[in-house]
């Protein structure tokens, strides 16, 4: 194996320096305490998981409780799970899915849209508090770079999707 050139030992620092800082903040904003703050903050009562759902519904098209499944990387019976007790708050309905009348999508209501804008104001609320003092420029940098990062992310997310979806099962051997 080759000795890496400086630039690519740099970038491989880097790399993992990133990777070990989003691991840290991953952990910090996941963090139970912080989502009981952000749940009094609100004043919604959800689990953290349901909170998911909900920002994901709350952002998109309604969708089948299969696909969002997918698009969250969890198990379907943890989606229908959430989503059940999602629907018993009045936060979600199901409607039929206009292209497959045997199927379903799941949209958000009223009720789970307000629930989702205090939980979002909430959250606006404690980063504020956090990077109050960030100048505006590095707040608008760290946007740009996050936005970038994201994009990135669920670009490879839906790649590997992508291609799991299309792999041929190998064929018994005769």
């Amino acid at each position: 194996m080759s000795t890496p050139r400086p630039a690519e030992a740099a970038s491989l620092r880097d790399v993992t320096q990133i990777e070990r800082l989003l691991t840290r903040v991953t952990y910090l904003a996941g963090r139970a305490r912080r989502h009981e703050r952000l749940m009094s903050g609100s004043g919604v009562s959800l689990d953290r998981a349901s909170v998911s759902i909900l920002r994901y519904i709350a952002e998109s098209e309604p969708l089948r409780p299969g696909v969002l499944a997918v698009r969250l990387s969890v198990e379907a019976s943890h989606v229908t799970r959430q989503l059940r007790q999602l629907e018993s708050y009045g936060h979600v309905l199901r409607v039929p899915d206009p292209e497959d009348r045997r199927a379903q999508r799941v949209q958000i209501t009223e009720a789970g849209l307000a629930a989702f804008d205090r939980v979002r104001e909430a959250s606006r609320q404690c980063i504020g508090e956090v990077l109050g003092d960030w100048p505006t420029d590095d707040l608008r940098q760290l946007a740009v770079l996050f936005g970038r990062l994201v994009d990135d992310f669920v670009e490879h997310a839906e790649t590997v999707v992508d291609h799991a979806e299309t792999a041929v099962a190998p064929r018994p051997v005769d």
